[in-house]
């Protein structure tokens, strides 16, 4: 099926462009280091993708819920995992989609960043808080927009990755525009480089979406106003501590008891 103007992330094969193995081997202490804590094994994965972080904590012993609003996403999720449970729905309508208390539940890979709303985010966390039992964690990994705001930053590093054709590369680009508030328009591109040829780079997806740089101070706010407590903030999945100039914003809060 192909992919509808509502589903942005269908237009790119994200997946082939992240060195998996390596990525979630650095984030795996982490992972189990978190979800450790959670009450029960039933845990969601939000905003899930193609469904790597969920197969991987499959066979940790947890039973793994995938979240996303991309059914391209999904669909590729469920070919690699036909046995897995995966759901299509918004990050704002967890509370009608989610019929079972979770255990504990991961939001990574810049997820949160597409609701733009301050009013979207706080749905998030609430309805999150209702599907999550008391004292289950909550994992959230973004980009660092403290940083990003600050700087005015534009672009991340270009990602160059093996063509489907010998000698062909295919080149990954990422572009931001600034629009005061912390709005963005992002603009991934797919190109195709085929070095020697008479066209050697070749655009073959570009796209824009909106996004919401949020800045630590306005997620801990929103999550202490929606029923959760942080209990720590670190700069990487592997660890180290959170600075205005971090590679990324990591969140570890604990679903605190309804009062």
């Amino acid at each position: 099926m192909p992919p509808s103007d509502q589903d942005a992330y269908g237009h790119i094969d994200y997946s082939g462009l992240i060195a998996w193995p390596e990525r979630l081997q650095r984030e795996a202490p982490l992972l189990q280091r978190v979800l450790a804590l959670a009450p029960a094994r039933r845990v969601l994965d939000l905003g899930c993708g193609s469904g790597e972080h969920a197969r991987f904590l499959k066979p940790l012993g947890f039973e793994v819920t995938g979240v996303d609003v991309s059914l391209s996403q999904l669909e590729v999720a469920r070919a690699a995992d036909p046995e897995g449970l995966y759901l299509q729905a918004g990050l704002t309508e967890l509370a009608g989609a989610i019929e079972t208390l979770q255990g504990g539940a991961i939001c990574l890979g810049n997820t949160l960043p597409h609701l733009c709303e301050e009013a979207e985010l706080r749905a998030f966390f609430s309805g999150l808080a209702v599907c999550l039992q008391p004292g289950a964690p909550l994992l959230l990994q973004l980009l660092n927009y403290d940083r990003i705001l600050d700087r005015g930053e534009r672009t991340f590093p270009l990602l160059l990755r093996p063509g489907e054709v010998e000698g062909e590369s295919t080149v990954f680009l990422r572009l931001m525009t600034h629009h005061g508030g912390g709005r963005l328009t992002f603009t991934p591109a797919h190109l195709r480089y085929r070095p020697g040829s008479e066209s050697p780079l070749e655009l073959m997806a570009a796209h824009d979406v909106p996004l919401r740089g949020w800045r630590r101070a306005e997620i801990e706010t929103l999550l202490a106003s929606t029923g959760f407590q942080v209990n720590e903030v670190l700069g990487t999945m592997t660890g180290e501590a959170w600075s205005a100039v971090s590679s990324d914003l990591v969140i570890v809060a604990e679903r605190t008891q309804p009062g």
